[in-house]
């Protein structure tokens, strides 16, 4: 019972933080940055926190938050209960109208995943995990069943800062010559949800990424049957550094592109 309040209040935060946010979006908003160039932050992303944990604090008043946004908690704590929330998934989409960004919020307990739900607003799609299925929209997912590399479409995901390009561009390199199509949406969990949608077959990236980026995703492709490991083929956790997502069929293949990628950033 308990299991089903935290999905059903990972879904009605997403969905009140996501409705924030489409209300600012394509609207003249003063856009500021944070620790570089490309990480860029609106009041936007600020309101639609707030209404994501206002919605959170109305069932579970006590439990602590983790966000990108505001001066709250930063990292996952190792015991309890917590939720994880990003306001705006993708706000470099959301500044320049490109209606591809999510308002994402995982629940967790001792760090691992109970509940998750991915809202993009602007294209209309709702994903949500629980203990006993994924869904978009009310209708079951599960990953893909594609087998050829061939058929496959693997997206990179997260951001290769300036001084790791040749990661990117062997990421990148690694994907187009091993499997049929490349696709990069420019925002995690949107594509984390795509991946247990079955619509990717598989996503990759080997840098650090923060919780409010992944854990609602990697447990939506765990829960709809796909595999997510570290670089090594280990299972993902919150410390581990990289993150590979898959249909399973073609994981050792993404393995292969992640050593490959690691090395190019070693040269």
């Amino acid at each position: 019972m308990h299991e089903s309040r935290r999905v059903e209040t990972a879904l009605t935060a997403a969905q009140r933080g996501g409705d924030r946010a489409l209300s600012l979006f394509r609207t003249d908003l003063t856009v500021d940055t944070k620790d570089g160039k490309t990480d860029v932050v609106t009041r936007a992303d600020r309101d639609a926190q707030a209404a994501v944990v206002d919605a959170i604090r109305e069932t579970f008043p006590d439990e602590p938050v983790v966000g990108e946004e505001g001066e709250g908690m930063t990292a996952v704590p190792e015991t309890g209960p917590a939720w994880i929330v990003d306001p705006i998934d993708g706000t470099n989409n959301y500044v320049r109208g490109i209606r591809v960004w999510a308002t994402s919020v995982a629940a967790v307990i001792d760090g691992k995943p109970v509940a998750g739900a991915t809202v993009l607003p602007a294209l209309g799609d709702t994903y949500v995990a629980g203990p006993d299925r994924v869904t978009r929209n009310g209708s079951p997912i599960t990953v893909s069943d594609r087998v050829d590399p061939e058929r496959m479409a693997v997206a990179p995901t997260i951001w290769w800062d300036f001084d790791r390009r040749e990661e990117y561009a062997a990421a990148t390199t690694g994907i187009v010559t091993r499997f049929g199509d490349l696709a990069r949406f420019r925002c995690a969990q949107a594509t984390l949800a795509h991946v247990a949608s079955g619509a990717l077959d598989g996503t990759i990236t080997t840098v650090d990424a923060n919780p409010w980026d992944t854990v609602a995703g990697v447990f939506m492709v765990k829960q709809a049957g796909g595999t997510v490991t570290d670089l090594d083929g280990n299972p993902w956790n919150l410390a581990s550094t990289g993150l590979l997502a898959s249909n399973s069929c073609c994981h050792d293949d993404l393995l292969a592109v992640a050593s490959e990628t690691v090395a190019a950033g070693q040269r």
